[in-house]
């Protein structure tokens, strides 16, 4: 065993009652020299690069983890799924002062005065400035993510270019149906007839007002605060031949002033509201609303998981400032805008199969996707979504639908829930 391997073990069989030291994979440091797995079956090589020493020095914690491995200080030649289905076994190690001390010393004699200096962070890294969830601030980290490139979002997503839960019959399913069978869900939920009115809050790449203009003949409002998603939306609602039944805006859900609509829908932007401004969300789709019209949210849910941190991966790479609210914390917030929830489900198995279904698509387009946004977002996109798969699994979040009628006129909601056709057969 070469010197900084026998330092580095040494190190982890001293702090944490040498739990860190019980590793499923084997490490190869940069000097050549490698640390044996100790537990079993072994996941793979994780190869070390001395900045990665620096990266833990000067952020001990997931940060410094994520920004190693996303800067490719940090290499799996493995699985990487397997890998963090492992974090549950580390996730309750505390390290006490003695413990921090050896760690910085054996990072100082491992890494010398190089590791003294912060490595700058990954390009792709945000800490967003501003009021949080100013209009300004929010338009910021929106685009932060979204405005990444279209292509991209192409070979990730499939040719259906919805970017949220799938909507599965079987484990067997295409992506490309379960989505489309989403699509129409969503339609039947709200139960959509000709000519009229529907509001898509976070419309993306235009999708769902294509779906619904298309198979049930409403008119249709898109908004989204992506410029890239904007103009890809339009043009594929002017190739629809559609541009007379439907209008995509760049704008907040706070911006949106020409109520009533007769439905709404929000799908996968719950989550970029804020807790604090869950109410003031509420309030304001509640107002844009007809009475009598139906409003479907689709969203994440926190179950028995805490929020991220501020230096987590989803913070500073792929959602900075998203919150996922509670079940309980939405419909709260709908009640008291003076909604009436009507209808909840549960899609949590249905978006880890959706995750799965995007790792795939990233893997078998990994070349072209690199060529299109660099090693370090392919990298921030396999680690989050793979993450995300598991957390699902775990039932760590979820994802659910609410429906919710606004009172004062019929809602036109049939008495049997069974009568909104989910059967992949019906749909």
């Amino acid at each position: 065993m070469g010197a900084a391997a026998r330092l580095t073990r040494g190190t982890l069989d001293r702090v944490a009652g040498g739990r860190l030291a019980e590793l499923p994979f084997t490490v190869e440091l940069w000097d050549g020299s490698t640390i044996p797995a100790r537990l079993t079956p072994e996941i793979g090589v994780v190869r070390v690069k001395r900045r990665a020493v620096a990266h833990l020095l000067h952020e001990p914690n997931q940060l410094g983890l994520v920004r190693a491995f996303v800067s490719g200080d940090v290499e799996l030649d493995g699985d990487v799924e397997a890998l963090l289905a492992q974090r549950a076994r580390y996730d309750d190690i505390v390290l006490g002062p003695l413990d921090v001390a050896r760690v910085v010393a054996a990072a100082l004699a491992l890494g010398g005065r190089s590791v003294l200096r912060a490595p700058r962070p990954p390009a792709c890294e945000l800490r967003p400035r501003g009021r949080r969830h100013s209009l300004s601030r929010d338009r910021t980290v929106v685009r932060h993510h979204y405005d990444v490139s279209n292509d991209f979002y192409r070979r990730l997503l499939g040719p259906t270019m919805v970017y949220s839960c799938a909507y599965f019959a079987s484990e067997e399913d295409t992506l490309e149906a379960a989505q489309e069978r989403k699509l129409e869900v969503i339609c039947r939920k709200l139960r959509l007839e000709p000519g009229e009115r529907l509001l898509d809050i976070g419309c993306g790449w235009g999708s769902l007002l294509l779906h619904a203009a298309e198979r049930h003949g409403v008119r249709g409002v898109g908004i989204t605060l992506s410029e890239e998603q904007a103009a890809l939306a339009r043009r594929r609602v002017r190739d629809a031949g559609l541009s007379d039944r439907i209008e995509i805006r760049i704008a907040d859900y706070r911006e949106i002033y020409d109520g009533p609509y007769d439905k709404i829908a929000s799908v996968g932007m719950v989550e970029h509201v804020g807790l604090a401004q869950l109410d003031t969300y509420a309030r304001t789709i509640a107002g844009l609303v007809r009475p009598g019209g139906l409003i479907l949210n689709h969203g994440i849910g926190r179950m028995f998981s805490e929020q991220a941190g501020e230096k987590s991966l989803i913070q500073r790479y792929v959602f900075p400032d998203g919150e996922l609210p509670p079940l309980a914390r939405v419909l709260g917030a709908l009640q008291g805008a003076g909604l009436e929830p009507r209808d909840v489900e549960s899609l949590r198995e249905h978006y880890a199969l959706t995750l799965r279904r995007w790792v795939a698509n990233l893997t078998s387009e990994r070349d072209a996707i690199v060529a299109e946004v660099g090693e370090e977002r392919e990298r921030v996109w396999r680690l989050y979504m793979i993450g995300s798969a598991l957390a699902f699994d775990d039932a760590d979040i979820s994802v659910f639908q609410v429906l919710a009628a606004r009172p004062g006129a019929p809602h036109g909601l049939p008495l049997a829930r069974g009568s909104v056709p989910l059967a992949a057969d019906r749909v």
